[in-house]
């Protein structure tokens, strides 16, 4: 008489999702990336200022299969990306992939117009933020033996151009640094960087351009499927930066 036995590694187990925290998450690029990655099986976290935003940005993501989470807190702030880390892992016990989006440009970029309090406030945002967030995560990465950081840049941290602005190209070109050291230091780990550095991106941020110029601008989900790309790659890979541009239109004939 034939008879079978289940094994214990038979039996279904509940399969792991992998979790994706995004800063700057409720609207724009990072909101964009947040559509990307729940595509892709992810529990995103989102992460931003104000909750309200937060709020209808997960409502908008929830999927019969996929959740979304998010925790309100101010990048520039030490401390809320501190307790924003420690609140996500105590909920979803990991963080898998980590995505600094948060930042902003404002409209004084020259030398002869900067303020240097948006001088502050911009460095704050972009590099700062950025710093805070990474190494609030990466004990938990290591000793999950490993992870991945995808630092939203700009091409104004790969090139010198009074254009960016002073503030916004400085951040910038120091997150492109602080990405090439993380893998100098981390790949031991099992912890991959990448920089994503698009050009000038069409968002909420940018309405007060003209339209013909804001046609011409790159779109948010762009940006997302670099960041999809570098985030799928097999661990054995490293994506370590991916520049994107907008290339000129073909008239149609």
């Amino acid at each position: 008489m034939n008879t079978s036995t289940a094994r214990v590694s038979d039996v279904e187990k509940p399969k792991h999702v992998p979790t994706a925290w995004i800063t700057g998450g409720s609207s724009g690029i990072g909101y964009a990336i947040a559509q990307s990655l729940t595509e892709a099986g992810y529990l995103v976290i989102l992460s931003a200022r104000h909750e309200e935003g937060l709020r209808s940005a997960c409502a908008n993501l929830q999927t019969a299969s996929v959740k979304s989470d998010y925790v309100v807190m101010d990048v520039s702030r030490r401390s809320e990306v501190n307790q924003a880390c420690h609140t996500i892992l105590a909920r979803h016990g990991r963080i898998d992939v980590l995505v600094n989006n948060a930042g902003f440009n404002v409209k004084a970029r020259k030398w002869e117009d900067l303020i240097p309090e948006e001088f502050d406030a911009v460095i704050a945002a972009n590099l700062s933020g950025t710093f805070y967030a990474i190494h609030s995560v990466l004990p938990s990465m290591r000793a999950n033996g490993g992870g991945m950081i995808v630092n939203i840049a700009s091409l104004a941290g790969k090139q010198v151009n009074l254009e960016g602005g002073v503030a916004y190209s400085v951040a910038k070109h120091g997150v492109v640094v602080m990405s090439q050291l993380l893998n100098q230091s981390e790949l031991k780990h099992g912890i991959r960087t990448c920089v994503v550095a698009p050009a000038g991106v069409d968002t909420p941020a940018h309405a007060w351009r003209p339209k013909e110029v804001r046609d011409l601008m790159l779109k948010p989900q762009d940006v997302a499927r670099a960041v999809r790309f570098a985030v799928e790659t097999p661990p054995h890979a490293g994506i370590f930066e991916i520049d994107i541009c907008s290339v000129p239109r073909r008239e149609r004939t």
